[in-house]
This record gives C-alpha cells, structure tokens and sequence, in this order.
C-alpha cells in the first residue's frame, strides 16, 4: 500500500453518509495486495491534470475493496456506492455529492461546482470523487443520451473522478467524456491476481500449503468467493454459504428478471441453460444453433449479460462463458431459470 497516491493539500475532509461509511469499513476490512492498481491510479494522476480513471471487474473480484481501500488510505477523496439501495439515481448521486463538496452550498449544479473548486485548487492539488459500481445506475428518469449520473463530459483542472463497474459492451458504456481516461481491467493482470488471492488466503489457513493450493484454485480470483468460503472453510465445496448462495441469486434475478414477458424468459433460460451446460467457452452461433434460435437475438442476450461473462477470442470469434465455475455450479442445481 505504500504506492497509495496522496494528493497534497485536500481542500476539505468530507463527512460520508453513515450507509457509506459502514460499506467502506466492510470492505476495506482484511484487505491485503492490489499494489499494482494503486500504481496505476498514482501514475495518472501524476500524469494527467483531470480525467477519469475505471477499474473494471467481474463480480467480486474486489472493486469495491480497491475503491474503499484508497478511501481509507485517502480521507480527502469524496465517496458515493449505487449499489447501496436508493442510491442509484442521478437525483441522489447529485444531491449527495453536492453536498460532499460544499456543505453550505445552494448550487446544485455539479459541472459549476467542480469549477468552483478546480478554482481554488493549487498547482499540484488533486480533488478526487470515487463512485463504486457505476453499472448499478437507473437511468429511467435521466434525460435520453446523457451520461450515467450525469457525470460531466468536460472536467476542469485538477478534478478526477475514479469509479468502478462491471465489464459492458463498450457502445453502452453510458459515458460520452471529452477528458483523459484510462481503463484498467483486473482480469488483464491474472498473475498480480493469483498472488494477491494466496496473501488474502494466508490470514486464515496457517501453513497449510496444500489447502491454500486447492483454494486458491478453486476461487479463479475471485474474492467474493472467498470471502465466504474461508469464515467457514472446510476441503470440501458442495454447499455455498447463504451470503454466496444469496449473492448468486441477485445475479440470477438481473439476468432473468421475473417480471420479464414469458418469451423473453424462456429464451433467456434457454441460453443460460446452454451456458450452465458447456464445460468450456461457446460462441453466439454455437448457443443460437443448439436452440434454433435467432444468433441476432442470442448475441443480445449475451450483450446484456456482459458483466457476468467471461470472453474469449478464439480464431477470430469471440466465445463465451459464466465468470466463475461456483455460479455456474449453482445454477445447475436450480429446478429453473425463471
């Protein structure tokens, strides 16, 4: 953690929201490793006078644990979750950041608000708003072609924002920014993952190297997974703990939401069915043969699931799989999809 940036000077300490502190204390709770992601946040700040900064990820590979670690390393940094309930509305997000910035404060204009501060800022001070997991954002009440939460595409001087979401297509990125950026994603380090998935590992099985071994393995970098694997660890898997077992069923729910027309179930559980069945990756033209089904209707399908899926390239077409073996295996041992 010793290459954690910290901008000098902050303008102001914020106060977050009671629900926002006790999500940041959570996560950053035994938190070990991710040296190479705070490096690479420090050096585009160095770098680059403005601009945002995402880290992207499948579910639970700790995003939300970078983001409240650097909070927590970072106390000048403002903070917002939509994944929090209430929380996914521009309005909130607006509201909330708002008022982070300036307590005392009538604008509610975020663009002229980060003005106001990039303003006052010195040469080589950094004002920093991290949002974690932007893919939770509903867009419904949002003015058609804007940006999730609105987020400015222009940023003046000295104003960052780092945020965190699940992998999408990136023609629905949701963001249109006219300012330096920069992407990185945890499934392109799987060394630094590997390494950082033992250290995490090592706090709660001493010296035993073999079951360390097996669990490392077994939770293809996932700290999600593990973080409900070891407080109850065993050497055998069969039975998710309710925690994954629940995690799991909110990502059954958005895939298939209940209250979707019965067509669009079906097709969907079909899908799914062919994804939990497949011991390895399959393409969009494989999946839409196997159900004589349209490949233009499945590779939607596919296109809405991107942040539960793995992509593959293979021979020049991209093939497909679930993100980790244990969702899979837990779908499998569901009566159904819908």
């Amino acid at each position: 953690m010793n290459t954690s940036p910290r901008p000098p000077t902050p303008i102001n300490s914020p106060s977050y929201p009671t629900e926002f502190q006790q999500i940041i204390l959570e996560k950053s709770q035994n938190f070990v490793g991710r040296a190479f992601v705070f490096t690479a946040i420090s050096n585009f700040l160095q770098h680059c006078d403005r601009g945002y900064f995402s880290i992207i990820g499948a579910p639970g590979s700790g995003k939300s644990s970078i983001l409240a670690k650097y909070v927590t390393e970072n106390p000048h940094v403002l903070y917002y979750n939509a994944q929090l309930p209430g929380k996914n509305r521009a309005e909130e997000f607006i509201a909330t950041i708002c008022t982070q910035i300036a307590q005392t404060s009538q604008e509610t204009s975020l663009p002229s608000l980060l003005q106001q501060v990039s303003d006052k800022l010195e040469p080589q001070q950094k004002f920093i708003i991290a949002i974690d997991a932007l893919d939770a954002v509903n867009r419904t009440n949002q003015t058609p072609g804007s940006n999730l939460f609105y987020l400015p595409r222009y940023l003046p001087r000295g104003v960052y924002f780092l945020i965190t979401r699940r992998p999408y297509v990136r023609k629905q990125s949701g963001l249109l920014i006219e300012a330096p950026s920069q992407i990185l994603d945890l499934a392109e380090y799987p060394r630094q993952n590997y390494e950082d998935v033992e250290v995490y590992i090592r706090q709660y099985v001493n010296n035993d190297e073999e079951l360390t071994r097996q669990l490392t393995a077994k939770s293809e970098n996932n700290f999600m997974y593990l973080s409900q694997i070891l407080p109850v660890i065993s050497k055998k898997f069969d039975r998710l703990p309710p925690g994954l077992e629940a995690y799991y069923q909110q990502h059954q729910q958005k895939m298939i939401p209940p209250n979707s027309p019965s067509q669009e179930r079906e097709l969907k559980s079909s899908v799914l069915s062919v994804l939990v069945q497949v011991s390895s990756v399959v393409s969009a033209e494989s999946i839409a043969s196997t159900l004589n089904a349209d490949e233009y209707d499945v590779e939607e399908v596919l296109e809405n699931w991107r942040e539960f899926l793995t992509l593959q390239q293979i021979d020049g077409e991209i093939r497909y799989s679930l993100y980790h073996s244990s969702f899979r295996d837990f779908l499998s041992k569901q009566v159904n999809f819908c």
